[in-house]
């Protein structure tokens, strides 16, 4: 019996049957919402400082401590979480809208236009992207903002190779063919029949890239680069709290955590779009 099943039935079937999926964006949602509504769900203000109870240990009042300023370390994790998830979605909007026009345009024209992108593509990519973006921020000076264009510089060349391969598939294709000898313009064609098909993937790419990001965001935040204080980031966070790893080690477990969560909870629901896009892959 063959398997009637449509494409796309068979990758909300791969998503409902995922765990992994589930627990990826169940990690997902609930970061998203304890970010927004930190400050109606908590009774600490992030910048109130208690220097007489300062690294006091996780309490029934204070449930992850305080730190070396005595600052409520929870409603800066999750003040700090709002910081993440910025930078995650503003660089995967900007990397993936950047990424996806360059990438169509390189992949239906072809030729030297293609050559051109593609070396512009080989000079970015034969950096490692951590020292391309430190490079950055360096010379551009420590802020969120500056963060967020290093990241983005270094971000849409993945999201350009990805769409210029789905639009070399994707233009040969018999519709693609009539529409161009139907007199379609350029900007119809891309955007009607060749992007679409490109987005399921691009889809799976920005999930995943908004891991990539908020590690690269902390990382940066951790080396002093980032987020500067008093605004608090789960890397600066991390950084500050390394000195006081024997005798209050509350300072950096619980950012640390937040952090492998989230990573975490995006690359499980990447993999479970994936597996969504392509179902045999489910399988392997």
């Amino acid at each position: 019996m063959t398997d009637s099943t449509p494409e796309g039935g068979r990758g909300r079937l791969a998503i409902a049957r995922s765990g992994q999926a589930r627990a990826g964006a169940a990690i997902v949602a609930v970061v998203f919402l304890a970010a927004i509504g930190a400050p109606w769900l908590l009774p600490w203000d992030p910048a109130v400082q208690d220097l007489p109870n300062r690294l006091q240990g996780p309490s029934w009042e204070h449930w992850f401590g305080l730190d070396e300023l005595g600052r409520d370390i929870l409603a800066r994790v999750l003040l700090g979480a709002r910081v993440s998830l910025l930078v995650g979605l503003v660089v995967v909007g900007v990397s993936s809208s950047v990424g996806m026009a360059v990438g169509a345009v390189s992949g239906y024209y072809g030729g030297r236009v293609d050559q051109l992108i593609g070396r512009v593509m080989d000079v970015l990519m034969a950096f490692p992207g951590m020292l391309l973006a430190i490079a950055l921020v360096a010379v551009l000076g420590p802020s969120l903002i500056n963060v967020v264009l290093a990241l983005a510089v270094i971000g849409w060349v993945g999201y350009a190779r990805l769409v210029r391969g789905q639009v070399l598939r994707a233009r040969e294709f018999e519709y693609v063919t009539a529409a161009r000898a139907l007199g379609a313009n350029t900007f119809r064609i891309l955007s009607r029949h060749v992007l679409p098909t490109a987005l399921p993937p691009l889809l799976v790419q920005a999930t995943l890239g908004m891991a990539g990001a908020i590690l690269s965001e902390a990382a940066l935040s951790f080396l002093g680069l980032g987020v500067q204080p008093p605004t608090p980031s789960w890397g600066t966070m991390i950084n500050g709290g390394r000195v006081h790893l024997l005798d209050a080690p509350h300072l950096t477990v619980f950012p640390g955590l937040f952090l492998a969560m989230v990573v975490l909870g995006f690359n499980f629901l990447g993999d479970g779009l994936r597996d969504a896009v392509d179902p045999r892959s489910a399988g392997r």
